[in-house]
């Protein structure tokens, strides 16, 4: 009887092994890091769900120890060799000398970081929720410091999809800002379709037909108790030129022109998740500009005013 047992135990054990080794064999994987400077530091990231290499800059202290994650996403037209935040403001010089890191994954055009029922002709295999949510904090917090404590923020569809990712993997994120950005799947679903049409996607690839489950399945509003608890921050200007548009840059004409009533529809869907916040009760602060366009000083700014909550939700 016993020489039975053992046999039993000898043979769930060894489905039990079968069934774990895929998922060790599967784990994403570090293939390479490039450090930038002392407190920059690149790393490219092996991901098994879009079955590519990803490339995620990190901003850190220069020394060791252990310390929050701070996840900052981009916009629609995301950086090509390293994130925009990086490159048209001044987060690398804002964060240095904070104890936290600051993870800005390269790339994701049009993706809305989130995971695309089906692979798009244009844009591949999206599937930026597994790696953002699964693959990539473990080796953040077991390679690079992190200490399991996160938050998550971005601009314009990079602040959307921070909403959506903490909605639906509330128990990851403490804290989540969005700088012009609207994380009301409803109301901004004529801006979010038109945004990956203009790109040449096929909107339905990302989460089926348009305003099916699929669509819900990924609307904050809906679930905005999961957000509870956590600090909630979001910006949005109203479209009128403001102090930035008095700077002589490239960009102003676009800013004005295109920025501007960009800026005046998300200030209006803004106003609106307002209200269905309150309506259920969910604690959030709304920064309200009364000048700004859809441009990035602002977003700069932002990232400056919205630093002193987040960083004291996540000990930073």
């Amino acid at each position: 009887m016993r020489r039975v047992l053992l046999l039993v135990v000898a043979m769930v054990a060894g489905l039990v092994g079968a069934v774990a080794t895929p998922q060790v064999a599967n784990a994403a994987e570090v293939v390479n890091v490039v450090g930038l400077s002392p407190t920059r530091t690149a790393v490219f990231i092996r991901s098994p769900a879009m079955n590519q290499v990803v490339q995620v800059q990190i901003l850190h202290p220069a020394g060791g120890g252990s310390r929050p994650s701070y996840y900052l996403l981009d916009g629609l037209h995301p950086g090509v060799n390293e994130s925009t935040w990086t490159n048209a403001t001044d987060a690398e010089r804002f964060f240095l000398g904070k104890n936290v890191n600051v993870v800005m994954p390269v790339g994701g055009f049009a993706s809305y970081y989130t995971d695309w029922d089906r692979p798009d002709p244009r844009f591949g295999n999206y599937k930026w929720e597994t790696f953002l949510t699964r693959e990539l904090p473990p080796i953040i917090d077991g390679q690079f410091g992190g200490n399991g404590v996160n938050a998550i923020g971005g601009l314009s569809m990079g602040g959307n999809s921070a909403f959506i990712l903490a909605a639906r993997n509330p128990w990851l994120y403490r804290a989540v800002a969005g700088f012009s950005a609207c994380p009301d799947t409803a109301m901004s679903m004529p801006a979010i379709v038109a945004s990956i049409a203009m790109r040449g996607g096929d909107p339905t690839n990302m989460w089926g037909p348009i305003n099916g489950a699929g669509w819900r399945d990924h609307d904050p509003a809906l679930v905005a108790d999961r957000l509870r608890g956590k600090a909630l921050y979001i910006s949005t200007g109203t479209g009128l030129p403001g102090p930035h548009e008095l700077e002589l840059k490239p960009q102003l004409a676009e800013n004005i022109l295109t920025g501007g009533p960009v800026e005046a529809m998300v200030f209006a869907c803004v106003v609106g998740f307002e209200q269905r916040l309150r309506g259920m009760g969910v604690p959030a602060h709304f920064a309200y500009r009364p000048l700004g366009t859809h441009s990035w000083s602002y977003w700069q700014d932002d990232l400056h005013d919205s630093w002193p909550m987040i960083g004291s939700a996540i000990g930073a």
